[in-house]
């Protein structure tokens, strides 16, 4: 059970707030000594427990040389220079004023635009924080001023911006294609779909409220101090961002590309990107930069943090135990997957999808070997599942960034009841993948 409680112990450790990478490799050397002590007992000499304690890590240079070394995770410093520049470029301004202009008349043609635009940015940005924060900014109080609900508002916001996670090219899916060696690429192409799909069920869900209950989503004009464009503006401010995306995204599709290398034509595009608008200069370039390497030696930290962690976890035995435990489930296969995806889910709601995928994955990966899961349906079904850690009550972060921009008006209950409609969504997306994964191709 050592391998069982040191789980728990830095679960305990992350709710409380210490630092992902350093608890996972503090906790992973404090459970490894006293592994060592109870593996030797019931003669445990200092010598031999140091002994065993060194041999149990001698493992580890080889497997920071190997996360150093790994292609695939190339992509993600890339893809987020990307996002942070072309967030620095006001795209996201653009692209509500836009929107805005063509769904503004529409009963809740502000939220609409609002998804719209969410899930131009998931598929350009990919960075969740910069887009709530934009949208909160730009179109929260638009849809205020107008009568807009405040739930509908704040939770349409919220869940725009984490379209990020499961709509390609996502942070997520490199990570989860590195966990499950599966190509980038394959992964990209299956969650397509699915991302599509939670966009129209959203769209649908405004439009039905909209129908409804006119008062919470009336039809509007845009906001008088905005920026009326003209519809060439508008096609200025569409047309650069889908070209990239199409040019990221299909050169992986059509095979002409890997993800690594289309990444580096994204970071590449979005530097051309802001010049056009012009909005490039070296300090941007400089603040991109900074930015990328301080959240990709974050990601990476966690990374070594977590290899150490697993490492403890296997010595102990801790990992034939859980395999054990869910290979007996009852119903086998649907057992298993119930479980999984409602265990994934309640740990959304306190950690963040980082240390998911890096710590509880790879548990429950080789036991979804042995029953013989299709390894691509499962990889979109956390994706899917992971996606509502930024959403879910008390730790999304979404929520937080939301309120740091919000209008004292606008109350954390109101964050909060806003996005349990969205969240019920992702579930029913998520349940129809399970039920009838032919439907995405995930057969």
């Amino acid at each position: 059970m050592t391998g069982i409680i040191m789980f728990f112990a830095a679960l305990l450790l992350l709710i409380i707030g210490y630092p992902v990478a350093f608890t996972f490799g503090a906790v992973a050397m404090l459970f490894g000594a006293i592994g060592a002590f109870i593996e030797l007992l019931p003669d445990p000499s200092l010598a031999a427990v140091a002994e065993e304690f060194f041999l149990m890590f001698s493992m580890m240079p080889f497997r920071i040389y190997s996360i150093m070394t790994n292609t695939i995770l190339m992509a993600v410093p890339l893809f987020i220079l990307m996002g942070i520049v072309l967030q620095k470029s006001d795209l996201a301004e653009r692209l509500l004023e836009s929107m805005g202009l063509l769904f503004g008349r529409v009963r809740g043609g502000v939220a609409i635009s609002t998804v719209m635009v969410g899930t131009l940015l998931a598929a350009s940005t990919g960075v969740v924080g910069a887009s709530v924060v934009a949208m909160g900014v730009i179109s929260l109080p638009v849809m205020l001023k107008y009568g807009y609900s405040k739930r509908l508002a704040t939770g349409t916001i919220c869940a725009s911006g984490t379209l990020g996670q499961i709509i390609p090219p996502s942070i997520v899916l490199i990570i989860l294609g590195d966990v499950f060696q599966l190509p980038v690429g394959d992964l990209f192409k299956a969650a397509l779909l699915p991302g599509m799909v939670l966009v129209g069920c959203y769209i649908l869900y405004i439009l039905v409220t909209a129908f409804l209950n006119p008062e919470t989503a009336p039809s509007v004009m845009l906001h008088d101090q905005m920026k009326k464009p003209s519809i060439g503006e508008a096609l200025f401010a569409i047309i650069p961002p889908m070209t990239l995306i199409i040019l990221v995204l299909g050169s992986i599709f059509a095979g002409v590309a890997t993800p690594t290398e289309s990444a580096a034509v994204g970071a590449l595009g979005s530097m051309i990107l802001a010049a056009m608008y012009k909005k490039l200069n070296w300090q941007i370039v400089q603040e991109s930069c900074m930015e990328t390497v301080k959240i990709t030696a974050m990601v990476f930290a966690i990374l070594i943090g977590a290899t150490a962690f697993s490492m403890v976890f296997v010595y102990t035995g801790a990992d034939t135990l859980v395999e054990t435990f869910m290979t007996g489930l009852p119903g086998e296969k649907w057992g298993f997957l119930i479980l999984s995806m409602l265990t994934i889910m309640v740990l959304g709601f306190f950690i963040d999808f980082i240390e998911i995928s890096y710590i509880v994955v790879p548990i429950l990966l080789p036991i979804a070997d042995i029953i013989g899961l299709n390894p691509m349906w499962f990889a979109i079904l956390i994706a899917m599942n992971l996606q509502t850690s930024f959403l879910t009550p008390p730790f999304g972060f979404s929520l937080f960034y939301l309120k740091g921009v919000c209008p004292p008006e606008v109350k954390t209950t109101d964050i909060y009841r806003g996005v349990i409609p969205f969240i019920l969504i992702q579930i029913l997306v998520l349940a129809s993948i399970v039920i009838f994964p032919g439907l995405y191709g995930l057969q």
